[in-house]
């Protein structure tokens, strides 16, 4: 019989934050069991290849690394690869017709019994494994996502994760405010909230929304520093939440609004539940009445039938809004969604040049804002240690971590990772504020 314990575990994370929730809990129930968790592939027995499938160019990165596994293994650098995540989740049958090489596709499912699965293909009689809390955190331990829902209701006309993860399902609250202890005892100090909707949280479960009610509970957790949230939807962004937000002392003032468009028409064709006049009060209400809350949002560009009048439109809106940080995606034609039957669909080639173009924009406006922070000093997250360049890289309460800007500070010879800094920006390079540290917070 294999002796199981010997054998080491390596994965590879792609796709959203939520999903390498999972697989950090999978990677828990692993450790658990024995088994060794190892960085590098090439010094794994196992590789777990966590994909995300929500547009084409994801789907793609996920084939590469799967057949680049496939082909280790070949070489008899690793013995088995195993596929979770949203691919298989997706198209399990037809990968298990096509990529023979792969030892096991699970769906979000069966990978719940990660370590059965693993019994199963060493051919050792699977034993039945208490469910523990934990996670093997796969990022920088400073901050950690906390999953508060899985799926999503909202039906948008170009998205997938309603096929992909189902109906919108929170978590128990009792369940979250156990695990963010758990995290805060890892050293955690910056929770960030992910769900498709946080919004909506509690709606389904409870009958009634129970965001402000989490984040209360979450706010009481000893070593929680900062709770960040993403995303909110437009038409959910309340006075209540906002009041809520500028209110709390824990509670960042940052909030991510997915918009994805300003023009009528064709928020009706995506679906989306607030208009134009609607999201432009909104965000003149967050810029008046909420100066201190920073707002990040997301926009498609060349969805189908956008007309060059309403990509210029789209650009006239950000000149005017100046959103603090804000994301672009070329419409991606994923089958089976609404938006893949509307006619005129546009060519790569158009989607990639209005994508040039409104990036260029927001970069910018990107570089105006960052300005207008130079020469002040802001309370900063040390994550980690660049040691190739010499400098700590952290975030700020309105930066949040690989999404946002990141800030570069030179090491003072005292700094740790984990702990707070007082750094004064003293320049922008496009990715990077650099500064140096005033003094030690906490």
């Amino acid at each position: 019989m294999t002796d199981l314990k010997n054998k080491k575990i390596s994965a590879i994370s792609l796709g959203c934050d939520k999903n390498r929730v999972d697989l950090e809990k999978m990677l828990f129930k692993l450790s658990e069991d024995g088994f060794e968790i190892v960085t590098e592939v090439e010094d794994a027995d196992i590789v777990i290849v966590n994909t995300c499938s929500f547009i084409s160019s994801a789907k793609e990165e996920a084939i590469k690394n799967i057949f680049d596994m496939c082909l280790l293994k070949e070489k008899g650098v690793i013995e088995k690869v195993i596929v979770t995540g949203c691919l298989p989740q997706q198209h399990k049958k037809s990968l298990q017709e096509e990529i023979k090489e792969v030892d096991r596709f699970l769906t979000l499912a069966e990978a719940q019994n990660i370590c059965e699965v693993i019994e199963e293909l060493y051919g050792v009689e699977p034993e039945k494994h208490k469910s523990k809390l934990g996670r093997v955190l796969t990022n920088h331990s400073s901050y950690a996502y906390l999953k508060i829902a899985d799926g999503c209701n909202n039906g948008c006309s170009f998205c997938t994760i309603p096929r992909i993860r189902g109906r919108y399902i929170s978590a128990e609250m009792d369940d979250i405010i156990d695990e963010a202890k758990y995290l805060a005892k890892l050293g955690v100090r910056e929770l960030i909230l992910v769900a498709q909707d946080v919004s909506r949280y509690g709606e389904d479960l409870y009958k009634e929304n129970r965001l402000i009610p989490l984040l209360k509970k979450l706010s009481k957790i000893d070593g929680i520093e900062w709770i960040r949230l993403h995303y909110i939807y437009p038409e959910k962004t309340t006075k209540e939440l906002l009041d809520f937000i500028e209110q709390s002392p824990k509670v960042c003032k940052y909030i991510d609004i997915p918009l994805q468009h300003i023009d009528d028409r064709l928020l009706k064709s995506m679906n989306r539940r607030l208009g134009e006049q609607d999201t432009r009060e909104l965000l003149k209400l967050i810029k008046e009445e909420y100066k201190d809350i920073k707002i990040r949002s997301t926009f498609i560009v060349g969805y189908p039938s956008e007309t060059r009048a309403e990509f210029k439109k789209l650009c006239e809106f950000l000149k005017e809004t100046r959103f603090d940080y804000a994301g672009f995606f070329p419409y991606y034609n994923e089958e089976n969604t609404a938006s893949y039957y509307i006619k005129k669909q546009h060519s790569q080639f158009i989607k990639n040049h209005r994508y040039k173009v409104i990036t260029k924009l927001q970069n910018k406006i990107a570089y105006e804002n960052a300005a207008e922070l130079l020469g002040k000093t802001y309370k900063t997250l040390i994550d980690y240690f660049d040691e190739e360049n010499g400098y700590f890289v952290g975030h700020t309460e309105f930066l949040s971590p690989s999404v946002d800007f990141g800030v570069q500070i030179v090491d003072n010879g005292s700094m740790e990772k984990g702990k707070f800094y007082n750094v004064k920006f003293d320049s922008f390079d496009g990715e990077y504020f650099k500064g140096e540290v005033n003094n030690e917070l906490t």
